[in-house]
């Protein structure tokens, strides 16, 4: 999807996102944007971790049930 964008097309997104909210406000919105991809990160590997988990868990009884 971003690879269609090119230099240009970023440039005028970063101008009219610079001209709708202001020099103030752009430095807020990208730590609210990275803090939010930051925890959306995180609950993803806690997620993949837990059904890692459960899978390790379900390999371990079938092991035993086959013995």
């Amino acid at each position: 999807m971003l690879s269609n964008i090119g230099i240009p097309g970023l440039i005028l997104i970063l101008v009219l996102a610079l001209i709708i909210f202001g020099p103030k406000k752009l430095p807020e919105i990208g730590r609210a944007f990275g803090q939010t991809l930051k925890e959306f990160k995180k609950s993803t590997r806690e997620l993949t971790s837990d059904v890692m988990d459960e899978v390790e868990d379900v390999k371990k009884e079938v092991k035993e049930v086959t013995k």
